[in-house]
Protein backbone atom coordinates (compact mmCIF):
# COMPACT_ATOMS: atom_id res chain seq x y z
CA UNK A 1 0.00 0.00 0.00
CA UNK A 2 1.57 3.26 -1.09
CA UNK A 3 1.53 6.22 1.22
CA UNK A 4 -1.13 8.75 0.35
CA UNK A 5 -2.23 12.20 1.36
CA UNK A 6 -5.77 13.49 1.38
CA UNK A 7 -8.05 13.46 4.40
CA UNK A 8 -5.38 13.03 7.08
CA UNK A 9 -8.03 12.38 9.75
CA UNK A 10 -8.75 9.04 8.09
CA UNK A 11 -5.86 6.64 8.58
CA UNK A 12 -5.37 3.59 6.38
CA UNK A 13 -4.17 0.57 8.37
CA UNK A 14 -2.84 -2.34 6.35
CA UNK A 15 -3.51 -4.88 9.08
CA UNK A 16 -2.71 -8.53 8.49
CA UNK A 17 -2.20 -9.58 4.90
CA UNK A 18 -4.49 -12.58 4.50
CA UNK A 19 -5.42 -14.13 1.16
CA UNK A 20 -9.16 -14.30 0.33
CA UNK A 21 -8.94 -18.10 0.45
CA UNK A 22 -7.65 -18.12 4.03
CA UNK A 23 -9.75 -15.22 5.38
CA UNK A 24 -12.43 -17.46 6.87
CA UNK A 25 -9.90 -19.77 8.54
CA UNK A 26 -7.95 -16.82 9.96
CA UNK A 27 -11.16 -15.19 11.21
CA UNK A 28 -12.39 -18.36 12.94
CA UNK A 29 -9.00 -19.04 14.54
CA UNK A 30 -8.64 -15.47 15.82
CA UNK A 31 -12.25 -15.46 17.05
CA UNK A 32 -11.77 -18.72 18.98
CA UNK A 33 -8.57 -17.37 20.52
CA UNK A 34 -10.34 -14.17 21.58
CA UNK A 35 -13.26 -16.08 23.08
CA UNK A 36 -10.86 -18.29 25.02
CA UNK A 37 -8.94 -15.26 26.31
CA UNK A 38 -12.07 -13.50 27.50
CA UNK A 39 -13.74 -16.56 29.03
CA UNK A 40 -10.63 -17.89 30.80
CA UNK A 41 -9.43 -14.55 32.19
CA UNK A 42 -12.86 -13.27 33.24
CA UNK A 43 -13.67 -16.65 34.80
CA UNK A 44 -10.46 -16.48 36.82
CA UNK A 45 -11.38 -12.99 38.06
CA UNK A 46 -14.91 -14.11 38.98
CA UNK A 47 -13.61 -17.21 40.76
CA UNK A 48 -11.11 -15.24 42.86
CA UNK A 49 -13.67 -12.51 43.58
CA UNK A 50 -16.38 -14.90 44.77
CA UNK A 51 -14.24 -17.38 46.74
CA UNK A 52 -13.36 -15.81 50.08
CA UNK A 53 -10.52 -18.29 50.62
CA UNK A 54 -8.80 -16.81 47.55
CA UNK A 55 -8.86 -13.24 48.88
CA UNK A 56 -5.11 -13.31 49.40
CA UNK A 57 -2.43 -11.00 47.92
CA UNK A 58 -1.11 -13.46 45.33
CA UNK A 59 -4.56 -14.24 43.93
CA UNK A 60 -5.67 -10.61 43.98
CA UNK A 61 -2.58 -9.84 41.89
CA UNK A 62 -3.69 -12.61 39.51
CA UNK A 63 -6.89 -10.60 39.09
CA UNK A 64 -4.86 -7.57 38.02
CA UNK A 65 -3.11 -9.64 35.38
CA UNK A 66 -6.29 -11.26 34.07
CA UNK A 67 -8.14 -7.93 33.83
CA UNK A 68 -5.18 -6.40 32.01
CA UNK A 69 -4.90 -9.39 29.64
CA UNK A 70 -8.59 -9.21 28.73
CA UNK A 71 -8.23 -5.45 28.22
CA UNK A 72 -5.13 -5.84 26.02
CA UNK A 73 -6.70 -8.50 23.82
CA UNK A 74 -9.85 -6.39 23.43
CA UNK A 75 -7.68 -3.48 22.30
CA UNK A 76 -6.33 -5.31 19.25
CA UNK A 77 -8.24 -8.46 18.30
CA UNK A 78 -11.78 -7.10 17.63
CA UNK A 79 -10.36 -4.60 15.14
CA UNK A 80 -8.42 -7.37 13.37
CA UNK A 81 -11.59 -9.47 13.21
CA UNK A 82 -13.60 -6.61 11.72
CA UNK A 83 -10.93 -6.11 9.02
CA UNK A 84 -10.60 -9.80 8.15
CA UNK A 85 -12.92 -9.60 5.14
CA UNK A 86 -12.12 -6.01 4.20
CA UNK A 87 -9.71 -5.36 1.30
CA UNK A 88 -6.39 -3.85 2.45
CA UNK A 89 -7.01 -0.65 0.49
CA UNK A 90 -10.30 -0.07 2.36
CA UNK A 91 -9.13 -0.67 5.94
CA UNK A 92 -9.45 2.73 7.55
CA UNK A 93 -9.74 4.19 11.03
CA UNK A 94 -10.36 7.69 12.34
CA UNK A 95 -7.20 9.33 13.66
CA UNK A 96 -8.71 9.82 17.14
CA UNK A 97 -9.69 6.14 17.29
CA UNK A 98 -6.17 5.25 16.19
CA UNK A 99 -4.71 7.32 19.03
CA UNK A 100 -7.05 5.64 21.52
CA UNK A 101 -6.02 2.19 20.31
CA UNK A 102 -2.33 3.11 20.49
CA UNK A 103 -2.77 4.48 24.02
CA UNK A 104 -4.60 1.33 25.14
CA UNK A 105 -1.98 -0.96 23.58
CA UNK A 106 0.93 0.77 25.34
CA UNK A 107 -1.04 1.09 28.58
CA UNK A 108 -1.61 -2.66 28.54
CA UNK A 109 2.09 -3.32 27.92
CA UNK A 110 3.26 -0.99 30.71
CA UNK A 111 0.78 -2.42 33.19
CA UNK A 112 1.85 -5.98 32.33
CA UNK A 113 5.42 -5.27 33.39
CA UNK A 114 4.38 -3.35 36.51
CA UNK A 115 2.04 -6.09 37.74
CA UNK A 116 4.65 -8.82 37.22
CA UNK A 117 7.17 -6.76 39.21
CA UNK A 118 4.67 -6.54 42.07
CA UNK A 119 4.04 -10.29 41.87
CA UNK A 120 7.78 -10.91 42.10
CA UNK A 121 7.92 -8.67 45.20
CA UNK A 122 4.99 -10.58 46.73
CA UNK A 123 6.77 -13.91 46.27
CA UNK A 124 10.00 -12.42 47.64
CA UNK A 125 8.31 -11.34 50.88
CA UNK A 126 6.40 -14.64 51.17
CA UNK A 127 9.51 -16.81 50.79
CA UNK A 128 12.34 -14.67 52.16
CA UNK A 129 10.43 -13.01 55.01
CA UNK A 130 7.46 -15.31 55.74
CA UNK A 131 6.96 -14.21 59.36
CA UNK A 132 6.31 -10.62 58.29
CA UNK A 133 4.35 -11.47 55.13
CA UNK A 134 0.92 -10.91 56.69
CA UNK A 135 1.92 -7.53 58.10
CA UNK A 136 3.64 -6.33 54.89
CA UNK A 137 1.31 -7.65 52.18
CA UNK A 138 -1.96 -6.42 53.64
CA UNK A 139 -5.05 -5.77 51.53
CA UNK A 140 -4.31 -2.03 51.70
CA UNK A 141 -0.75 -2.63 50.45
CA UNK A 142 -1.99 -4.79 47.56
CA UNK A 143 -4.48 -2.08 46.56
CA UNK A 144 -1.80 0.61 46.75
CA UNK A 145 0.69 -1.42 44.71
CA UNK A 146 -1.94 -2.31 42.12
CA UNK A 147 -3.15 1.29 41.81
CA UNK A 148 0.46 2.45 41.55
CA UNK A 149 1.16 -0.02 38.75
CA UNK A 150 -1.83 1.14 36.69
CA UNK A 151 -1.21 4.84 37.45
CA UNK A 152 2.49 4.72 36.55
CA UNK A 153 1.68 3.05 33.23
CA UNK A 154 -1.09 5.58 32.54
CA UNK A 155 1.12 8.63 33.16
CA UNK A 156 4.11 7.35 31.16
CA UNK A 157 1.91 6.39 28.20
CA UNK A 158 -0.01 9.69 28.35
CA UNK A 159 3.28 11.59 27.95
CA UNK A 160 4.34 9.21 25.17
CA UNK A 161 1.14 9.77 23.22
CA UNK A 162 1.18 13.51 23.91
CA UNK A 163 4.51 13.80 22.13
CA UNK A 164 3.07 12.05 19.09
CA UNK A 165 -0.27 13.82 18.71
CA UNK A 166 1.42 17.24 18.88
CA UNK A 167 3.05 16.50 15.50
CA UNK A 168 1.51 17.61 12.21
CA UNK A 169 0.80 14.80 9.75
CA UNK A 170 1.83 14.44 6.12
CA UNK A 171 1.02 10.75 5.69
CA UNK A 172 -2.01 8.57 6.33
CA UNK A 173 -0.87 4.97 5.94
CA UNK A 174 0.12 2.64 8.79
CA UNK A 175 1.78 -0.62 7.76
CA UNK A 176 1.47 -2.13 11.22
CA UNK A 177 -1.49 -4.47 11.97
CA UNK A 178 -2.72 -1.97 14.57
CA UNK A 179 -2.08 1.58 15.75
CA UNK A 180 0.82 2.14 18.12
CA UNK A 181 3.02 5.06 19.07
CA UNK A 182 5.74 4.40 16.48
CA UNK A 183 3.12 4.11 13.73
CA UNK A 184 1.59 7.43 14.78
CA UNK A 185 4.75 9.52 14.83
CA UNK A 186 5.85 8.00 11.51
CA UNK A 187 2.84 9.77 9.97
CA UNK A 188 4.65 13.08 10.52
CA UNK A 189 7.38 14.73 8.46
CA UNK A 190 8.63 16.79 11.44
CA UNK A 191 11.68 16.04 13.58
CA UNK A 192 11.09 12.99 15.77
CA UNK A 193 14.05 13.54 18.07
CA UNK A 194 12.01 14.07 21.24
CA UNK A 195 9.77 11.11 20.40
CA UNK A 196 12.75 8.80 19.96
CA UNK A 197 14.48 10.04 23.11
CA UNK A 198 11.43 9.67 25.34
CA UNK A 199 10.25 6.44 23.69
CA UNK A 200 13.60 4.71 24.00
CA UNK A 201 14.14 6.17 27.47
CA UNK A 202 10.74 4.94 28.61
CA UNK A 203 11.40 1.48 27.15
CA UNK A 204 14.80 1.30 28.83
CA UNK A 205 13.38 2.35 32.21
CA UNK A 206 10.41 -0.03 32.08
CA UNK A 207 12.23 -3.04 30.63
CA UNK A 208 15.40 -2.34 32.60
CA UNK A 209 13.64 -2.01 35.95
CA UNK A 210 11.46 -5.00 35.11
CA UNK A 211 14.35 -7.28 34.14
CA UNK A 212 16.63 -6.16 36.98
CA UNK A 213 13.99 -6.35 39.72
CA UNK A 214 12.61 -9.72 38.63
CA UNK A 215 16.10 -11.21 38.11
CA UNK A 216 17.45 -10.02 41.47
CA UNK A 217 14.28 -11.03 43.28
CA UNK A 218 14.21 -14.57 41.95
CA UNK A 219 17.95 -15.06 42.41
CA UNK A 220 17.47 -14.14 46.06
CA UNK A 221 14.48 -16.49 46.32
CA UNK A 222 16.42 -19.32 44.67
CA UNK A 223 19.31 -18.79 47.10
CA UNK A 224 16.98 -18.91 50.10
CA UNK A 225 15.27 -22.05 48.83
CA UNK A 226 18.51 -23.88 47.98
CA UNK A 227 20.01 -23.14 51.40
CA UNK A 228 16.81 -23.79 53.35
CA UNK A 229 16.24 -26.91 55.43
CA UNK A 230 12.58 -27.56 54.61
CA UNK A 231 12.94 -29.34 51.27
CA UNK A 232 9.19 -29.81 50.69
CA UNK A 233 8.40 -26.16 51.34
CA UNK A 234 11.35 -25.02 49.24
CA UNK A 235 10.27 -27.25 46.36
CA UNK A 236 6.76 -25.73 46.39
CA UNK A 237 8.22 -22.24 46.51
CA UNK A 238 10.49 -22.91 43.54
CA UNK A 239 7.57 -24.37 41.61
CA UNK A 240 5.47 -21.25 42.23
CA UNK A 241 8.33 -18.96 41.27
CA UNK A 242 9.05 -21.09 38.22
CA UNK A 243 5.46 -20.50 37.08
CA UNK A 244 5.92 -16.74 37.44
CA UNK A 245 9.22 -16.84 35.55
CA UNK A 246 7.67 -18.77 32.64
CA UNK A 247 4.96 -16.10 32.34
CA UNK A 248 7.55 -13.33 32.59
CA UNK A 249 9.86 -14.79 29.94
CA UNK A 250 6.94 -15.25 27.54
CA UNK A 251 5.82 -11.66 28.04
CA UNK A 252 9.36 -10.28 27.78
CA UNK A 253 9.99 -12.12 24.53
CA UNK A 254 6.75 -10.81 23.05
CA UNK A 255 7.65 -7.26 24.22
CA UNK A 256 10.81 -7.08 22.16
CA UNK A 257 9.22 -8.15 18.87
CA UNK A 258 7.36 -4.90 17.98
CA UNK A 259 10.39 -2.77 18.88
CA UNK A 260 12.68 -4.84 16.65
CA UNK A 261 10.20 -4.90 13.75
CA UNK A 262 9.70 -1.10 13.78
CA UNK A 263 13.44 -0.66 13.41
CA UNK A 264 13.77 -3.21 10.58
CA UNK A 265 11.44 -2.08 7.75
CA UNK A 266 12.43 -5.06 5.60
CA UNK A 267 10.75 -7.31 8.18
CA UNK A 268 7.45 -5.39 8.07
CA UNK A 269 5.39 -8.00 6.22
CA UNK A 270 6.81 -11.10 7.90
CA UNK A 271 6.71 -9.42 11.31
CA UNK A 272 3.04 -8.44 11.31
CA UNK A 273 1.91 -11.65 12.94
CA UNK A 274 4.80 -11.42 15.43
CA UNK A 275 3.75 -7.89 16.41
CA UNK A 276 0.34 -9.03 17.66
CA UNK A 277 1.66 -11.99 19.64
CA UNK A 278 2.14 -9.83 22.74
CA UNK A 279 -1.65 -9.35 22.82
CA UNK A 280 -2.40 -13.02 22.12
CA UNK A 281 0.17 -15.40 23.63
CA UNK A 282 0.44 -14.05 27.23
CA UNK A 283 -3.37 -13.61 27.61
CA UNK A 284 -3.84 -17.19 26.40
CA UNK A 285 -1.02 -18.69 28.47
CA UNK A 286 -1.41 -16.80 31.76
CA UNK A 287 -4.74 -18.29 32.91
CA UNK A 288 -3.66 -21.75 31.74
CA UNK A 289 -0.30 -21.60 33.51
CA UNK A 290 -1.63 -20.12 36.74
CA UNK A 291 -4.86 -22.10 36.72
CA UNK A 292 -3.16 -25.47 36.25
CA UNK A 293 0.16 -24.93 38.05
CA UNK A 294 -1.25 -23.25 41.16
CA UNK A 295 -2.67 -26.13 43.23
CA UNK A 296 -5.15 -24.01 45.21
CA UNK A 297 -6.59 -22.44 42.06
CA UNK A 298 -6.66 -25.78 40.28
CA UNK A 299 -8.60 -27.41 43.11
CA UNK A 300 -11.03 -24.49 43.28
CA UNK A 301 -11.66 -24.68 39.52
CA UNK A 302 -12.29 -28.43 39.70
CA UNK A 303 -14.58 -28.02 42.73
CA UNK A 304 -16.65 -25.36 40.92
CA UNK A 305 -17.04 -27.61 37.88
CA UNK A 306 -17.96 -30.53 40.15
CA UNK A 307 -20.62 -28.48 41.98
CA UNK A 308 -22.10 -27.36 38.67
CA UNK A 309 -22.22 -30.93 37.37
CA UNK A 310 -23.93 -32.10 40.54
CA UNK A 311 -26.52 -29.29 40.27
CA UNK A 312 -27.13 -30.10 36.60
CA UNK A 313 -27.56 -33.77 37.48
CA UNK A 314 -30.13 -33.00 40.20
CA UNK A 315 -32.02 -30.66 37.86
CA UNK A 316 -32.09 -33.36 35.19
CA UNK A 317 -33.50 -36.02 37.54
CA UNK A 318 -36.19 -33.63 38.76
Amino acid sequence: MENQTGDLDIILVEGLKVTPQSSISAFILLLLIYIFIMVSNISLVVLISTERSLHQPMYLLFCNMSINDAFGASTIIPRLLSDAFTPISERSINYIDCVVQAFAAHFHAGTSHSVLMIMAFDRYVAICNPLRYATIMTLRMVVRLSAGAWLAAFISVAILMGLSIRLSRCRRVIVNPFCDNASLFKLSCESLLYNHIYGLGCAVVILGSSICSVTLTYLRIALVCLTGKNKTLNSKALQTCGTHLVVYVIMLTMSFMPMIIHRRPEWADSGKVASILFFVIPPVMNPVIYGLQCKVLRLKIFSVFHRNRVKDGKSFHK
